[in-house]
């Protein structure tokens, strides 16, 4: 597999799972990583002694997520990261910041976000796309009046 195919979707994983706040940790020697995590981080060989030790720890855990993943996994991943790489800066860091705020979410939340996704998932595509259609004919106000009625209705069920 190209290699900088492996890495690319390496990132990929890293923004989806590397937000966790800042946490003292020890760095990786290189000798101690699995020979399948050395064979994806390859790219990362000759400067790897010379990451921060946080970085080390991402980047063998996305490791170990690639080498777990099933052929039709890392398809999707690959192509999730061409998306990503087309984003604007702005968009990107829109996301992480989102992200941040999915992970600052009571367990419980988003494990009904996690359900919702996949309902709308196993929705036709044709189906998927009249709904973005909808949501996108939508004026401002009225998008924020439906967010709105979500969240009281949520406030008023808990």
């Amino acid at each position: 597999m190209n290699r900088s195919i492996q890495t690319a979707c390496l990132v990929v994983l890293l923004c989806v799972s590397g937000f966790a706040g800042a946490v003292d940790v020890e760095g990786i020697p290189w000798e101690s990583l699995s020979q399948d995590q050395k064979q994806t981080l390859t790219p990362f060989e000759q400067q790897w002694g010379s990451l921060p030790a946080e970085r080390q720890q991402r980047l063998a855990r996305g490791a170990d997520r690639w080498v777990r993943m099933t052929p039709e996994e890392r398809t999707r991943a690959r192509e999730g990261f061409k998306v990503w790489r087309g984003l604007r800066a702005d968009q990107r860091t829109r996301i992480r910041e989102r992200y941040r705020e999915y992970l600052a979410l009571p367990p419980d939340e988003r494990d009904r976000i996690k359900q919702t996704y996949k309902r709308y998932r196993d929705l036709s595509p044709e189906r998927r796309r009249a709904l973005r259609d909808r949501w996108h004919d939508l004026t401002p106000e009225q998008r924020q009046r439906i967010r709105d009625y979500i969240r009281h209705r949520r406030t008023d069920r808990d």
